[in-house]
């Protein structure tokens, strides 16, 4: 996976909520018959006043017919029915808790939560209208008070705390009350009123700024201008598809089908170092004091729970447990990694050298900070022989697309299917059905909205929209997500082509629609991506592996003009170039993991002074005065906060998965590719991630594999 893309781990996207009408009805039923199961009772909002198309998919999805006051209404709709059930909850006496009065219907509320409100705060992130984007933020704000305000309840914590548990429980029910009454503690029902009153006050303002933030990076539209020949270097299919502005001068966006080629192919130092410094300074002015802010309330409320740091309160949840594990991890991968670092500087510096006298250019003898990504390529075009321009010529998006399709469905044993004029939110937005290949049983749908448009979300992630689980009425509902992703659109006279790491980001993004789609746990708590946050990434940075060897890359490519896969030669040299610069692009996961876990350790950060110390502290090279890269990292305020390391941690065991079952039985095994569905994306987070692994790897896991991985030894 090209790591600056993420899976955005939302838990507040739903589908359609009901009318305000219909919740004073039952809000009236409630008090008329309060012997109903509550169960089913919510259930009586659970039916659209639109049909849903297609079957399963809860909520209409063409945001084109959606309103920002519609938004609204139907977002205080849903918190209201919401309430209504758990104030019952509530009120219900200690002495008569079982868990289908309580228990389950804390279940069903946290399933109906995540289904019905996805055309509420999913919006933001995907509608072509500003209005709606701004109302779908708002919305978004509102659920998640709610969500603070019924997470402090007490008399609810209470009564899950009072259930005692019985032996005809299953392990996954038995997990589900362990959960509630551990995230209970962790929001501090145990402690005083007082101190539930400061953590309710902060849980809501921190959401609130989160929200701000990545709206902020929506919004954003920065643009830069350039005479063409400022542009040397760069294909010219590049510069005669960019728009021409008044004077004449090519605009360039902060949008990644211009800036990752840009800083990756301009052989202009200025014009990368103008690209660069605005990418790096991008929402420097609103975010840097919103995430310092965020920074002072995680610890605020880590000291008034009892926690050392914020890091600390975050890990008792993942499989690292403690932040010195984390330090200890990287503090030994940067040890190693920075031998390949000291060679690969010493080869980018030459070429540097050679550069800048074959142009005439200044050479000051060091790499600067706008050098990096340019360099890096040059050292797989020149060491290596990798012209990225001559493989992308393979990568039409259409191609990609069917082949990748293909791929999953062989390994996984899964049939899917294209709904014709389905409700979307784009024109170039489609939607596939998902079924099992020998049952037929339907498991779910997901959206693929691939291009780069003003608004949108701008990185690569998925956006779970309906989890995978059990409803009180026994049945299953199926999965819904959605893939964003920012790749180039196409043009009159050429199709859509991606170079080899968006290749590779696709597949990965592609992997958690499956991890999302596989899912078959009970509870929505645990349902699909819902794993510890070091082993999210791992099931989808396994599957990176295929975009490196022979047959998937001969399913996945066609010249766009002579319909010829991708030459042997030409998958052999990007397979000896898969550790070129392994110390560079890791040692800046580092950087960011370091930084991350700094901040969350000591709780209040001058993140701009922070993030160059430590930049220039572990690569040695300068950053750009007057930038804060952290203001633009939107993992920091969307979910991977003192969890960022997750990413190099995760990796570990997504290399063991791979070169101890796949690549010794078969990449496109499907016996392998069962097991691996069964025992890895089946569970969800109904299992911990360390048992999952023992599952499939039928041990423990090993370092060995990742560190070959990147060159290194044990």
């Amino acid at each position: 996976m090209n790591t600056s893309s993420a899976f955005f781990f939302l838990t507040n996207i739903c589908r359609k909520a009901a009318s305000s009408s219909s919740v004073a009805v039952t809000q009236r039923l409630l008090k008329k018959n309060p012997n109903t199961p509550l169960c089913h009772r919510i259930r009586l909002f659970s039916v659209s006043t639109t049909m849903p198309t297609p079957q399963g998919i809860h909520g209409l999805y063409d945001f084109r017919r959606a309103t920002p006051e519609g938004i609204i209404k139907e977002t205080d709709a849903l918190i209201a029915q919401q309430r209504a059930v758990y104030d019952q909850i509530a009120e219900l006496p200690i002495e008569k808790v079982t868990y289908d009065n309580v228990i389950k219907q804390l279940a069903e509320l946290m399933a109906e939560r995540s289904t019905l409100g996805s055309p509420l705060d999913f919006p933001q992130h995907a509608a072509t209208d500003k209005e709606v984007r701004e109302a779908s933020s708002k919305a978004e704000q509102k659920l998640e008070e709610f969500d603070v305000e019924m997470s402090m309840r007490k008399e609810i914590f209470d009564r899950v705390v009072s259930f005692k548990k019985t032996d005809d429980l299953t392990d996954e029910q038995k997990r589900l009350v362990d959960k509630l009454i551990l995230h209970g503690k962790r929001n501090g029902l145990h402690l005083s009123q007082e101190i539930q009153s400061e953590v309710k006050t902060i849980k809501k303002r921190m959401s609130e700024l989160s929200i701000k933030f990545q709206r902020n990076l929506n919004e954003d539209n920065t643009k830069l201008f350039f005479k063409k020949d400022e542009l040397a270097g760069m294909p010219d299919d590049f510069v005669n598809e960019l728009t021409e502005g008044e004077d004449g001068k090519l605009e360039v966006t902060m949008k990644y089908p211009h800036l990752f080629p840009v800083t990756k192919k301009c052989r202009v130092p200025r014009t990368r170092q103008l690209m660069v410094t605005a990418s790096q300074a991008k929402c420097m002015e609103e975010n840097t004091p919103i995430l310092e802010e965020l920074i002072t309330l995680r610890q605020k409320q880590a000291d008034l729970l009892g926690y050392p740091n914020h890091a600390a309160y975050i890990l008792e949840e993942r499989m690292a447990s403690k932040p010195d594990n984390v330090e200890k991890f990287l503090t030994n991968l940067s040890d190693k990694l920075q031998v390949l670092w000291k060679q690969e500087r010493v080869d980018m510096l030459n070429l540097k050298k050679e550069e800048c006298e074959k142009y005439n250019y200044e050479y000051s003898g060091k790499l600067d900070f706008w050098d990096f990504r340019y360099y890096m390529n040059q050292v797989e075009e020149k060491m290596y022989a990798v012209d990225q321009n001559e493989v992308r010529q393979y990568f039409p998006l259409e191609k990609v697309t069917s082949g990748l399709l293909g791929i999953y469905q062989t390994l996984l044993s899964l049939k899917f299917t294209q709904e014709p004029d389905a409700d979307t939110w784009h024109d170039d937005v489609k939607l596939y059905r998902v079924n099992d290949a020998k049952t037929d049983e339907k498991m779910g749908y997901f959206f693929l909205d691939l291009y780069p448009r003003d608004g949108k979300f701008g990185h690569a992630a998925i956006f779970p929209l309906q989890p995978s689980c059990v409803r009180s009425s026994g049945e299953r509902q199926v999965a819904v997500c959605a893939m964003m992703c920012n790749f180039t659109k196409p043009t009159k006279d050429k199709p859509a082509l991606l170079d080899h790491s968006e290749v590779e980001t696709y597949f990965h993004e592609f992997g958690h629609v499956m991890h999302h789609i596989c899912s078959r746990a009970t509870f929505a708590m645990f349902a699909g991506t819902r794993v510890e946050r070091d082993f999210l990434e791992a099931p989808s940075q396994m599957l990176e592996n295929w975009v490196w060897e022979k047959e998937p890359l001969s399913l996945m490519s066609a010249h766009y003009q002579t319909g010829e896969t991708l030459p042997d030669e030409i998958i052999e040299k990007l397979a000896k170039s898969r550790k070129a610069n392994a110390g560079g692009f890791n040692l800046r996961q580092i950087i960011l993991s370091t930084f991350d876990q700094a901040i969350h350790r000591t709780g209040k950060a001058d993140t701009k002074s922070l993030f160059a110390q430590t930049y220039r502290e572990i690569m040695g090279i300068e950053p750009i005065p007057n930038t804060n890269m952290p203001a633009n990292f939107g993992h920091l305020a969307g979910g991977y906060d003192a969890q960022y390391y997750g990413y190099l941690w995760s990796e570990v065991f997504s290399m063991d998965m791979y070169e101890s079952r796949f690549k010794k039985e078969g990449i496109l095994n499907p016996v392998i590719g069962s097991d691996y569905r069964k025992l890895i994306l089946q569970p969800g987070g109904s299992k911990d991630a360390a048992i999952l692994l023992r599952d499939f790897l039928g041990r423990d896991p090993s370092l060995e594999p990742f560190l070959r991985s990147k060159g290194l030894q044990a």
